[in-house]
């Protein structure tokens, strides 16, 4: 069985950087999330950036429904596979 990549999509770095920390105390994830400015397309203003926590799920043990509410914390989401 494979790896799961889950991608935290939030509005902003602040809420990048709180989720990511989060993370690890609410679901023990003990490897770092990365953190990825996405811009949006054809957008090169810095306030029209969204970023990403992506966490790697080896053991496939993160419930995706509970991440998405967790994100949504944050007015965030859970990107689809």
């Amino acid at each position: 069985m494979s790896a799961v990549r889950h991608v935290l999509v939030l509005p902003d770095r602040d809420a990048a950087e709180e989720t990511a920390e989060a993370l690890r105390d609410r679901f023990g994830i003990a490897d770092e999330p990365l953190l990825v400015r996405d811009a949006l397309a054809g957008e090169d203003d810095a306030e029209d950036a969204q970023w990403l926590v992506v966490v790697e799920d080896p053991e496939r043990r993160l419930d995706p429904v509970k991440l998405d509410q967790f994100v949504g914390e944050w007015d965030g989401w859970l990107e689809g596979p």
